[in-house]
């Protein structure tokens, strides 16, 4: 998909006249740091090349045209600026009516419709925090076309996860919007979702490359089951504040962890609460790593937070352990693990350059013959997050 083509279906639904804005926004891709973000601990994602355009023009009323070339069975969706239903999903272009909610809720002036077209180069159910990049998108366009200049991109990231929990329904961490919103070229993002500092370390990779693999096994956010997971979070958390000082679960060390995980009482508890303080720890010595431009380690780091995905935090599907497992058996992987906060989706692999061809026909051999299915394959690599671009 490119911006030219969203122009053209954008003139024919709605006219070539007026001040057209376009806008891009990102995928996101976790190389390592999942479900820490929301019991405060750092996480180190990028934004990666595929993305979704959008070109946008304001009305002179309050209704609202929206289309989705990605969508286009559901044809355009009309509304208006002051019929917005939080907690009612009822299409794509609820991601876009949350983050005008979300944009008025905190005192900025959206007075005015518009008419909108979108189309993007995501694959859906890949993982990729698609949904985080529709309401980025949707929330850099409001700023610019609305001229709202004070509102930076760490505030609409903060206020597309309020959108996508208080509007979509689905409580996320702040990790999906952080990276869509912050990235920037050649350089991932390390940040500590507790106090929101960030920064950007040197991400150099030698003769590897970033691949990711999609398992065709569609993630699509189950509410329940993360719903589950922060709920046994908050839980491990308020038992152990009953003899610990900490405000998060990644406030523990792993010593401390281990020290007082007794207190907690619950096998189930214990095993979500060691893949967080674990997680957590993997994360700021997987960057060290890099850091220090040990590569083999970095790699080392993500296949284990894999493992504690699967084994700990139970959040991976059969597919997903299959593709790593055997990545991890292909001469040149330096590391892999899985993508997003779980059940499906893609995994991200380190791959030395040279080895990138017989890496993709052996996961596709091998992987259709354990499943039936055929796996798609996407480079990656950190890239510029949301913003305003010229036709």
């Amino acid at each position: 998909m490119t911006l030219a083509e969203v122009l053209d279906v954008f003139y024919d639904l709605f006219g070539s006249e007026g001040d057209i804005g376009t806008f891009f926004a990102p995928a996101r891709l976790s190389l390592i740091g999942q479900h820490t973000d929301y019991n405060g601990g750092h996480c180190f994602p990028c934004a990666i090349t595929l993305g979704i355009y959008g070109a946008i023009r304001l009305r002179e009323d309050h209704k609202i045209r929206m289309f989705s070339i990605n969508f286009d069975d559901q044809g355009i969706v009309e509304d208006t600026i002051y019929d917005l239903k939080p907690l009612v999903r009822e299409n794509w272009g609820s991601y876009i009516k949350a983050m005008i909610w979300v944009f008025r809720e905190n005192g900025h002036p959206i007075d005015c419709g518009f008419d909108l077209v979108v189309g993007g180069d995501i694959p859906f159910g890949a993982a990729l925090a698609s949904s985080a990049a529709l309401e980025s998108l949707g929330g850099v366009m409001l700023r610019d076309m609305y001229g709202l200049e004070d509102v930076t991109n760490v505030d609409i990231a903060k206020m597309g996860q309020i959108a996508e929990s208080d509007y979509i329904g689905y409580y996320s961490g702040i990790m999906d919007h952080f990276a869509c919103m912050m990235g920037i070229e050649d350089r991932a993002i390390y940040f500590d979702a507790k106090t929101m500092r960030y920064e950007y370390p040197p991400f150099k990779l030698g003769d590897a490359k970033l691949v990711i693999v999609y398992s065709q096994i569609e993630h699509v956010p189950d509410r329940n089951m993360h719903a589950a997971r922060r709920a046994e979070c908050a839980r491990a958390l308020k038992r152990l504040k009953q003899n610990v000082h900490i405000n998060y679960l990644c406030d523990l060390s792993i010593d401390r962890f281990e020290t007082f995980k007794d207190i907690l009482m619950d096998d189930l508890l214990v095993k979500r609460t060691r893949h967080v303080v674990y997680e957590n720890q993997r994360t700021i010595q997987a960057v060290s790593a890099l850091r220090a431009h040990n590569i083999a380690k970095f790699g080392q780091y993500m296949y284990a937070s894999h493992l504690s995905l699967r084994d700990d935090y139970e959040v991976t599907c059969e597919e997903i352990d299959y593709l790593v497992d055997t990545a991890m058996g292909i001469d040149g992987v330096i590391g892999s693990r899985m993508i997003g906060s779980g059940l499906g989706g893609s995994t991200v692999n380190i791959v030395k350059e040279s080895a990138i061809p017989s890496f993709m026909e052996t996961i596709s051999r091998e992987y259709k013959k354990k499943t039936g299915l055929s796996v798609d394959f996407y480079g990656a690599w950190p890239a510029e997050g949301a913003r305003a671009i010229l036709p």
